[in-house]
């Protein structure tokens, strides 16, 4: 087990393993964990130096003192780049990790990464008259921030567990609640409620013109969270666009459902 300590006393967990000259950096998602990306990890160490870590509130991260923001995750991400000394780094993120993926962008550049894979992941969440390509294929709005506001924090994520793998709408509350709740043991509430009114907020649209390195995009379809046009948009506005990837017969949690295509997805772009 390693831990990264960061410059205000705090520490993440993280993984560091494989050999080849690539740098492979994985952000998971909301919720999640470093675990996510295990058995990708396991086929892609031999072609490559493969980091995977636990955001704050997260995994073995999971203690934390303060409640982040996307600004403080993109900050804790360019503190273990700078720290591990790593370069020419290909950045993944899927889920909120893209999310954090395009606020490291805004903050930091590009000077220590090759290339970007964004994972099921768009540049505004929130949906509006002119824009619907964000969360819940352009139907999540203002409105429904507003609602979900007063709503039980576990009510809440259930709904997004449902959304991100449909199935689970289908099980009995008995059988699929105490799963979920172990989950969210796994992690902090309060640095959750924070992330996800952070990533709520964010609109990085505009930033994506001036990049100067390759951004591919991985997507489920028709199970992604968000319009498979989404990855059209990527491709008309990113100028340095590479290659949109679509995993057919999979949900938002296709990284976990197809690791061995995923897995070699990724190989392909290293």
């Amino acid at each position: 087990m390693s831990y990264f300590a960061l410059k205000n006393g705090e520490k993440i967990y993280y993984e560091d393993t494989g050999e080849g000259d690539n740098v492979l950096v994985m952000l998971h998602g909301w919720t999640s964990s470093h675990s996510v990306y295990e058995e990708p990890v396991a086929l892609l160490k031999k072609k490559a130096r493969c980091v995977i870590y636990d955001h704050r509130g997260h995994g073995g991260s999971k203690e934390a003192n303060s409640s982040p923001d996307m600004k403080t995750l993109a900050s804790d991400l360019h503190e273990l780049l700078t720290g591990l000394d790593l370069e020419n780094v290909n950045l993944l993120g899927w889920s909120m990790g893209a999310g954090v993926v395009m606020t490291y962008l805004e903050e930091f550049g590009t000077e220590r990464l090759k290339s970007v894979i964004l994972c099921d992941m768009s540049p505004k969440q929130m949906n509006d008259d002119e824009w619907k390509l964000g969360l819940y294929k352009g139907a999540y709005t203002q409105e429904n921030v507003r609602a979900d506001a007063g709503k039980p924090f576990f009510k809440l994520y259930r709904e997004f567990a449902v959304a991100a793998i449909p199935k689970l709408g289908s099980i009995p509350g008995f059988l699929v609640n105490p799963k979920l709740k172990k989950r969210l043991k796994e992690c902090d509430e309060s640095v959750l409620r924070s992330l996800s009114v952070s990533m709520k907020s964010q609109d990085h649209r505009e930033s994506f013109k001036g990049l100067t390195i390759p951004l591919s995009y991985f997507y489920a379809d028709p199970g992604s969270l968000f319009s498979p046009a989404l990855a059209e948009w990527y491709a008309k506005n990113v100028p340095t666009f590479n290659k949109a990837v679509k995993f057919e017969n999979a949900t938002h949690m296709f990284i976990s459902e197809q690791p061995e295509r995923f897995a070699e997805e990724v190989a392909a772009l290293l």
